[in-house]
């Protein structure tokens, strides 16, 4: 990634300049893969994370909600692939980025049990690493809206 500097800074022309080196760009294009990977194929092991509702007591298992939650994801994920490698994103694109990247940490957390704060804290190095990678991109990125 960019050692010492914003990941993402919102440029006065309203573009946001996505200052990620190659091996963030990587980390990236891995998040990325895998939730388009998991939207295409059910046996996934993220697949169970993409249709489940954030907040299960305001969401009451309604077809049309779902389908709207797997349109928007699916969306959102092949927007962020196809502008991976661009060096300026527009708030759209970068929107897709910010969803995308959510996706792929809650796919993280729920995939690896990662759902209390012990889990968290008895995870190796490796794990928290991809975790707290996927959190700085998210929060940084949420600075340029």
């Amino acid at each position: 990634m960019a050692a010492g500097q914003r990941l993402f800074v919102r440029r006065r022309d309203g573009r946001i300049q996505v200052r990620l080196n190659d091996a963030g760009r990587s980390i990236a294009r891995e998040a990325f893969g895998h939730v388009v990977a998991a939207e295409r194929d059910p046996e996934h092991e993220w697949g169970a994370t993409l249709t489940a509702p954030v907040d299960p007591t305001r969401d009451e298992d309604d077809p049309v909600t779902t389908l709207r939650r797997q349109q928007e994801t699916s969306t959102n994920a092949e927007l962020a692939v196809a502008t991976l490698h661009e060096p300026y994103l527009t708030d759209e694109e970068a929107w897709a980025w910010l969803c995308t990247l959510q996706v792929a940490l809650r796919a993280t957390a729920v995939s690896r049990g990662l759902l209390s704060d012990e889990k968290l804290a008895d995870a190796g190095d490796d794990v928290l690493g991809e975790v707290r990678t996927l959190q700085q991109f998210l929060f940084d990125l949420a600075e340029c809206f």
